[in-house]
């Protein structure tokens, strides 16, 4: 894989850059900029390389139909004030634009194509779409991680046509990626919620032989309490699991990696309902299960003290109530505590454990914090992205 940092003749090229700007948008406000924050190295350097930028990227799931809402019109917005550069949304249709020659009436240095997937055949992975938008540029550029899990023809079928190379955002997720699964300072611990066991399957199987301790949080932790014979009330917990549970349990123990599940819990008759520190034992049938406790927190505080790689994907309760916040805040505080003396090196994945640190406005206090979500998990099972291979 090639980056484009290290090209040294980019003055007047054009410039195919696939990135990932699919942010949340409400009434056209974009309410988190963190993807287009974590982009502009990228662009700034092509910027004082001389290139001229066209853009493709996407916002949302329109299925390969114009939809007026999932336009990048506030994409385009938010890049001219972030960049203080004059950015151009071309609305014209992709499959009308003959070749790169189009965009020389354009006086900006960036240009942004209209959401590649109003196409069918982005998301089809059509080899003659994607031959086509070859035509419009010099060399191809992704750093779109977040998207190089989708086998899809802005992302995979396109680098076979032109020069491609990654993006400077790109680099910097391979490499931390690569730093907790390849390139490892033990002792490692990996810090995993969410509400189903299913989809993190794959990534428990793959990271057991390299941690030495897996901490199971969130919802999914119900299942290993129930497990080992304890009423978990009225808690969300995914169905016919413990052929799963048993087989993460029998494997760790082979490879002689540590499983951690909650001690003692915070629970609630309901969502928006008051705290109360309960141990395992003593959880009634309509209560639920919503954080962690204080035990739980201590005991995962002292692993992270004695770990020198940190994982963490997925919080511990149900953080958006601050009654059942404070396990995942202890939990970024103590990574944080860690990191700023360099006793760790942490990489943090995943929609809402992101959400909660940019509540907590401390996603700089990390050493790498990652918004991709499917390409982030598929790498930790092992797997070959189409982005990455596409690359290669």
């Amino acid at each position: 894989m090639r980056s484009i940092i290290n090209e040294k003749n980019l003055n007047n090229k054009k410039i195919l850059l696939r990135l990932d700007l699919n942010v949340p948008l409400e009434k056209d406000k974009i309410t988190d900029t963190t993807r287009i924050d974590k982009i502009l190295p990228t662009l700034n350097f092509l910027i004082k390389e001389k290139a001229q930028i066209i853009i493709l990227s996407h916002i949302g799931r329109p299925k390969g139909k114009t939809v007026k809402e999932l336009s990048l019109q506030p994409i385009t917005k938010e890049l001219e004030n972030k960049l203080k550069k004059k950015v151009k949304l071309i609305h014209k249709n992709i499959k009308e634009i003959k070749n790169k020659s189009f965009f020389d009436r354009y006086d900006q240095e960036i240009l942004i194509l209209e959401n590649i997937r109003f196409y069918s055949e982005e998301e089809e992975n059509d080899y003659e779409f994607a031959k086509h938008i070859s035509k419009l540029g010099d060399i191809y550029v992704n750093d779109a991680f977040s998207c190089s899990h989708r086998a899809h023809a802005s992302i995979y079928k396109l680098p076979k046509f032109l020069p491609s190379f990654s993006g400077l955002q790109l680099d910097l997720e391979v490499d931390a990626l690569n730093k907790i699964t390849s390139e490892i300072t033990r002792p490692t611990t990996c810090i995993i919620g969410g509400s189903k066991i299913s989809t993190k399957i794959n990534v428990i199987k793959n990271l057991i032989p390299k941690f030495d301790n897996i901490i199971i949080v969130g919802g999914m932790a119900n299942n290993f309490i129930e497990f080992y014979g304890n009423s978990i009330g009225k808690s969300i917990k995914e169905k016919n699991c413990d052929k799963i549970v048993g087989e993460i349990v029998s494997l760790s123990k082979k490879e002689k990696c540590k499983i951690i599940y909650p001690e003692d819990v915070i629970i609630s008759k309901n969502l928006n309902g008051s705290p109360q520190n309960k141990e395992l034992s003593e959880i009634l049938y309509d209560e639920m299960i919503l954080d962690i406790g204080p035990k739980t927190i201590e005991k995962i505080a002292k692993i992270i003290d004695n770990s020198k790689t940190i994982l963490w994907n997925g919080p511990a309760g149900y953080f958006e109530n601050p009654n059942f916040a404070n396990g995942s805040i202890q939990i970024a505080k103590k990574i944080i505590e860690n990191n700023k003396t360099n006793k760790i090196f942490s990489v943090v994945g995943g929609g809402d454990t992101v959400s909660l640190l940019t509540n907590m406005n401390v996603i700089n206090n990390f050493n790498f914090v990652s918004t991709a979500g499917g390409a982030f998990l598929e790498y930790l099972e092992g797997k070959n992205l189409p982005g990455i291979t596409a690359l290669n």
